[in-house]
């Protein structure tokens, strides 16, 4: 089974923040909450930094945990450090998707979208998915992949654009 966030969904975010989270998405954080068995709510964290101007990210607790690893390695106190840490850590908010599958958006993440009620665009993007206003995720991203496709990949299959990997890498 494949661990990692795919797709594109429009989900309806309510009058008090409760948005469906796909069932794809749910099992994948599932998957990736070490703390989790059947009946318990599923923990995510719901990333809402500066750094991703008009989204938000929702990774789950496995994810979250690499990162802070990879900062963790960084140099003790070292500037580049603290500034990821704050970016990544400190504006991350544990989550949890209920009985029903829903999870509910916190009103000052949802004003960051621009959204008190509507609809949502969550597209997978591997690691994490992104939780975008429908109409902003149109008019960004969406168009933002056409021109994309027609600079760089006109006529010719994208994936042959990503490199080979290294040998020995899997």
């Amino acid at each position: 089974m494949l661990q990692s966030f795919t797709g594109e969904f429009t989900q309806k975010v309510d009058g008090k923040g409760r948005m469906s989270v796909p069932a794809s998405f749910r099992r994948v954080l599932e998957a990736n909450d070490p703390d989790w068995t059947e009946g318990l709510p599923v923990k995510l964290y719901l990333n809402y930094g500066a750094h991703l101007k008009q989204n938000l990210r929702i990774y789950s607790v496995n994810a979250l945990s690499k990162i802070a690893d990879r900062i963790a390695s960084l140099p003790e106190g070292s500037e580049l450090q603290i500034r990821l840490n704050r970016l990544y850590l400190g504006q991350s908010e544990e989550l949890t998707v209920d009985k029903d599958g829903r999870l509910v958006m916190p009103a000052k993440r949802r004003e960051k979208l621009g959204l008190v009620e509507g609809e949502t665009t969550l597209m997978g993007m591997g690691p994490y998915f992104e939780v975008w206003k429908s109409e902003v995720f149109e008019a960004s991203v969406s168009d933002d992949t056409e021109e994309w496709l027609a600079e760089n990949a006109a006529g010719v299959d994208p994936l042959s654009l990503i490199p080979a990997a290294p040998p020995g890498a899997v």
